[in-house]
């Protein structure tokens, strides 16, 4: 930089060679494109499905495996071969180091999920960790924005008129082209995940002036499915359904299909994942849990609604630099307990000194699931949601979540129940 030579990441050599594909093939694909700091993982996975299921020819790739280039050398090479034909959608999961040195991916549909602290010692601060995030709207064709999330929302002021903006939260939506959840009362407390159409009109002619009959016409909002019909746990996880949906929904694809995919998604790895029910406790794998935002949802996801507090939370390893403070009222909140393990467990303990829950240390992560298997009672749920990267004592996330599965089958064999 200091000698004014351009610095190009893989995505900005991914992004020149689509447009070199469209000259030499005449072949244009679209391209749905996904950050944020957590639920990258599920959202694109989950955005891909609902493509495919659309009877659309998708690659998936980016952050979350095959890197975008291999995956695009793959896809060159099976045409040759004339083994397949070009994706028409490419669906990509966008890290905040992939974007820092991106400069003409142009997205047809690209989000930023959420924004919490994470790689703060690499990006040094949240402004800068933002404003990589924020270039993946950057010649967006439509912007998909989290409208519960101030950080998310601000970035709506650094878009153009000609982007399409797409929002989505937990409430009911207030405005057309927005996706949300309607809390039915009438119908015994239902939550449904909910669609304001836009005016379709006015979006395939821009400069078209409403009527004010139009103008003063009531929102038409759309049930679409029972938020429980998810098979994907927890309440965060309903926010990745609504953008998968803004995502694909934005290329025109029809909701209908996408609906039966949603109902058949059950969810990654690692993410929330329920491992095993040993005397009516529940063991969830949320070992993906590796920063403070991360583990937040998963708390408030799995707690609200609930009549009292069942979480016993297993947190700990390396954080990165982060302050633990705000997981506070989400433990006090919803959790009974907390277990700390690994380099900064005692900093997750002194940030939770406070909340009023018991808190106890461990030396390992089995001792973990023993302490919290002695404080649970039936329906309760044992959460591993560390909220730290694992490499003080791991591999890596999925070598910390096979020794938890692996203490927890040993639970259930003790118990004389085999998961």
């Amino acid at each position: 930089k200091e000698q004014n030579i351009a610095v190009w990441g893989e995505i900005e050599f991914f992004a020149k060679a689509l447009q070199a594909i469209e000259r030499e093939y005449q072949h244009q694909s679209r391209v749905i494109a996904i950050t944020g700091t957590n639920g990258k993982t599920t959202t694109t996975s989950l955005t891909g499905l609902l493509c495919e299921k659309s009877g659309q020819r998708v690659a998936v790739a980016g952050n979350i495996s095959p890197a975008a280039l291999d995956k695009l050398s793959q896809v060159l090479e099976e045409r040759d071969e004339l083994v397949a034909e070009l994706p028409q959608i490419w669906v990509l999961e966008l890290s905040s180091f992939q974007l820092e040195h991106t400069y003409s991916l142009a997205a047809d549909a690209a989000t930023v999920l959420n924004l919490s602290q994470d790689h703060l010692d690499w990006h040094g601060d949240m402004a800068s960790y933002a404003k990589a995030k924020e270039r993946i709207y950057q010649n967006a064709k439509a912007a998909v924005l989290n409208r519960d999330d101030p950080l998310v929302s601000a970035m709506a002021k650094g878009l153009t008129k000609q982007q399409r903006q797409i929002t989505f939260g937990f409430d009911t939506p207030t405005e057309e082209d927005s996706f949300g959840i309607h809390h039915d009362t009438s119908a015994g407390g239902i939550d449904w995940l909910v669609w304001a159409e836009p005016d379709w009109e006015a979006l395939e002619n821009p400069g078209r002036r409403r009527r004010k009959s139009e103008r003063d016409e009531p929102l038409r909002i759309k049930r679409l499915m029972p938020s429980d019909a998810l098979r994907i746990k927890g309440r965060h996880n309903a926010a990745n359904a609504l953008a998968a949906l803004a995502l694909a929904s934005a290329l025109g694809l029809h909701i209908g299909p996408m609906l039966h995919a949603l109902r058949e998604y059950a969810g990654e790895p690692h993410r929330v994942q329920s491992v095993a029910v040993v005397n009516d406790v529940e063991y969830i794998d949320d070992s993906k849990g590796t920063n403070v935002g991360a583990t937040l949802a998963a708390l408030q996801g799995l707690g609200q609604g609930q009549t009292r507090s069942k979480i016993i939370l297993l947190a700990g390893g390396e954080g990165k630099g982060q302050d633990f403070a705000p997981l506070q009222a989400a433990v006090a909140a919803y959790a009974k307990a907390v277990i700390v393990f690994g380099k900064d467990g005692p900093l997750i303990a002194e940030a939770m000194s406070q909340s009023g829950i018991a808190i106890q240390a461990a030396q390992s992560l089995p001792e973990a699931v023993q302490k919290a298997t002695q404080l649970a009672v039936s329906g309760d749920m044992v959460l591993l949601s560390p909220a730290c990267a694992s490499f003080d004592m791991f591999k890596d996330y999925a070598h910390r979540a096979q020794v938890f599965v692996e203490a927890v089958n040993e639970l259930a064999h003790e118990q004389g129940q085999v998961n």
